[in-house]
């Protein structure tokens, strides 16, 4: 039976007095607590947790990985934490057969694994590591025609449209990077291939960039990334339970009715193996984007080369451990911040997730010493240590499933980190907390620089940038501006399905490596090449956990509209432009065709295959979205001068208030969902469905668009509309309640 933590909490109404002494004595004290928490955080500490969680092999279901989650329970009872396992029962398809041979024109058989390393112990634990492979590619068996499809996205294949070369009936192979691996199979079905081979090519990640692990920290020839595959556009979590917390009670659909698993076998090798089967392909030179760091031709086939893929998986039920801890608030319980870090690891996973998790525990030690010394939050706070994230978000999704009702009622804010390196601070979230972690940002001081990490990442944005436009913003706006959120990471259930403000924080950019997902992301990889001296973990305890101390003692949650609707009108204008752009091209495409000119090409040969005219599309009618966000431009202003003057006024802060303003978020969401994927509530954010991880902000409109599905757009741009007049009437209810309870 599962441990359930219920997450039924007595619901506070306590209505706060204010007067401005008290007011400023809280703020005093509240500054007080957050800059006592900053000094808490040891990278002595993070070393040791992170020796001790990523010492051996702890995927999902692995043995090691439910030791871990009961050391972490247990460190979180020890510094005083209220704290329980919540359990889940999950599929997991774990790797039974894996063969990859070249048939034609040689024989050649694929090696299919990481070999040890002997300066490093923990690539000897081979009997616990799973093997590479991609978890949720279905079980087959196929021999076919190769074909190299670069990185297999729907881009490549319009240009092999454009050759003339079809991978109907073909196994393709694609190199990892432009998009989630996931896409590649899935786009590669859709164009009729039977197989489909992901390999990292040494310019992504491997001895292009420098010397390989163990002389360095890239990726070496017999490297393999792991990974989900699993169609998590669609939506994540257990395939099985779509919508619902796996529970063991839970209605499970039948492994065949399962919308998630690729139509087509699938399995990622190293550089070591593609090299052999890239080799034996004839026809076509790849274009020169194409071509990696091998040192061959790359040619794109098909043919001679004819390859024998095979996969099967044992489809078996595993449980799932999350390690779920509260600390009580004082005065607003039924408020709730929540953090979280997963715990799994394909391997040992001393960088994913390890980084990151030590830094939240270190968090939760320092929040613990500051409750022994008299602290109370005022809001709820919950840690949570996600289990199963890296098969496709297991562990946080079934929680949120489980208990969404409890959540649309009482989640103020998510907080999310996984891994994390040395360098400069990368901020993504809801941008109505974009001035709240911007203001954190600037107090939290870079370990090597001496600056705020918020300074040190606006210097690195000015010299990078090539956009005098954005450089002089960058110097003139108050907020560096944060990320949209897509997919990718635990924040996802939460911000895309329920409409929960959300962050995702992290350090990196100095520390560029090549062990993402194999059995060398290990305690000795991390310690000799990343942060050695784990002073950004200890930066990323200070900043998320200096976050949850403000947001937790804040009289007003600190949400600010007038960021959110800059983004918003931003998003606006770009989907303008691509419409216009879009027709513009199909326009100028029409006119070549009728005056006889093929599309231009660096190879003759490419020139576009039984070209066909395309309609010229309507205009679309974007006034609806201008006026809804010209009433959301107009609500956020409201908000911003009378959350001042009710700040000022010293009156009485009545709790439904702060109870609205949680509720603005999910105001962005709409029930349906978006086309084809209902899962997805959210309408500014989401992952793309041919991206997998990348956003895609005002996604209902801008897919459409991308379609040329000119129809759809209009539909969707009312619809959007919609979404941001509730959001508009969401943020005027609490300006109102303000503006009363200041008369």
């Amino acid at each position: 039976m599962s441990v359930r933590c219920p997450l039924m909490f007595l619901l506070s109404f306590m209505t706060l007095t204010y007067n401005p002494d008290v007011g400023a004595q809280e703020q005093r004290s509240a500054n007080r607590w957050e800059r006592e928490f900053r000094s808490i955080p040891d990278t002595a500490r993070l070393r040791e947790y992170m020796r001790r969680l990523s010492a051996r092999p702890h995927h999902l279901g692995s043995t090691y990985g439910k030791e871990n989650a009961e050391w972490i329970l247990a460190r979180f009872k020890e510094w005083g934490w209220n704290v329980q396992i919540e359990s889940f029962q999950v599929l997991f398809p774990s790797p039974r057969e894996r063969v990859v041979e070249l048939m034609q024109p040689v024989k050649f058989a694929a090696a299919l694994n990481e070999p040890v390393v002997t300066e490093d112990p923990s690539s000897l634990q081979q009997q616990e590591q799973l093997a590479a492979y991609n978890a949720f590619s279905i079980d087959g068996d196929v021999t076919a025609p190769l074909v190299y499809v670069n990185y297999g996205i729907p881009a490549d294949y319009e240009q092999l449209g454009r050759m003339g070369i079809s991978v109907r009936g073909c196994i393709v192979i694609a190199r990892y990077g432009a998009s989630w691996r996931g896409i590649k199979p899935k786009v590669a079905a859709e164009h009729g291939a039977v197989g489909c081979l992901i390999y990292s090519d040494p310019r992504g990640d491997g001895y292009f960039h420098g010397a390989t692990y163990p002389d360095g920290p890239w990726r070496p020839p017999n490297g393999v990334q792991r990974g989900s595959v699993m169609d998590m556009p669609l939506h994540p979590g257990d395939p099985l339970t779509p919508g619902v917390g796996a529970t063991e009670q839970a209605k499970r659909l039948p492994l065949n009715e399962a919308k998630t698993l690729t139509a087509i076998p699938v399995l990622p090798i190293s550089y070591a193996d593609a090299q052999p089967l890239l080799s034996a392909l004839s026809g076509r030179v790849a274009p020169e984007h194409w071509r990696g760091a091998l040192p061959i031709t790359y040619r794109i086939g098909p043919g001679p080369a004819k390859v024998h893929l095979g996969v099967r998986s044992n489809w078996n039920m595993v449980r799932l451990y999350n390690v779920i801890a509260r600390m009580e608030g004082s005065t607003h319980a039924d408020q709730w911040v929540i953090r979280g870090n997963h715990h799994d690891a394909w391997v040992n996973g001393a960088e994913d997730p390890v980084s990151g998790l030590v830094a939240m525990m270190e968090e939760a030690r320092g929040l613990g010493a500051l409750a022994k010394r008299g602290w109370k939050p005022r809001r709820t706070i919950i840690y949570c240590a996600w289990d199963g994230e890296e098969q496709g978000l297991f562990g946080s999704t079934e929680w949120v499933e489980a208990h969404a009702d409890e959540l649309r009622g009482h989640a103020a804010l998510y907080i999310n980190t996984d891994s994390n390196g040395r360098g400069y601070l990368s901020m993504a979230g809801s941008h109505s907390l974009e001035k709240f972690i911007n203001d954190v940002a600037k107090e939290v001081e870079d370990p090597e620089k001496r600056i705020s990490v918020w300074k040190r990442r606006q210097l690195f944005d000015i010299e990078s940038t090539s956009s005098a436009e954005e450089r002089n913003e960058l110097r003139q706006r108050a907020d560096l501006r944060i990320d949209a959120l897509g997919s990718g990471s635990d924040y996802t259930a939460f911000i895309d399905h329920l409409g929960i403000a959300s962050l995702n924080l992290g350090y990196g950019g100095e520390d560029g490596g090549g062990i993402y997902h194999s059995i060398y992301d290990t305690f000795r990889w991390y310690t000799q090449f990343s942060d050695t001296s784990f002073v950004y973990g200890r930066a990323l305890a200070q900043m998320a956990g200096s976050a949850v101390v403000r947001f937790a003692e804040a009289d007003l949650m600190p949400f600010e509209f007038s960021n959110s609707s800059e983004a918003l009108r931003k998003y606006l204008e770009e989907l303008k432009k691509l419409a216009s752009g879009t027709r513009d091209q199909i326009i100028e495409r029409n006119l070549q065709l009728e005056e006889g000119v093929f599309e231009a090409t660096a190879d003759p040969r490419e020139a576009m295959v039984s070209p066909i005219r395309e309609e010229v599309p309507p205009f679309l009618n974007f006034a609806p979205l201008e006026n809804a966000l010209a009433t959301v431009e107009q609500s956020a202003h409201r908000y911003r001068e009378e959350s001042a003057r009710f700040v000022e006024s010293g009156k009485r802060l009545p709790p439904v208030i702060n109870r609205k303003l949680l509720q603005t978020e999910r105001s962005l969401t709409h029930p349906d969902g978006l086309p084809e994927r209902s899962w997805f509530k959210h309408q500014i954010y989401a992952p793309g469905f041919y991206t997998g991880y990348g956003v895609k902000t005002m996604p209902a409109v801008r897919e459409a668009i991308e379609r040329k599905a000119w129809k759809d757009a209009d539909q969707q741009i009312v619809r959007l509309a919609s979404v941001l007049e509730a959001y508009a009437f969401a943020i005027d209810a609490a300006t109102n309640e303000l503006t009363s309870a200041r008369r």
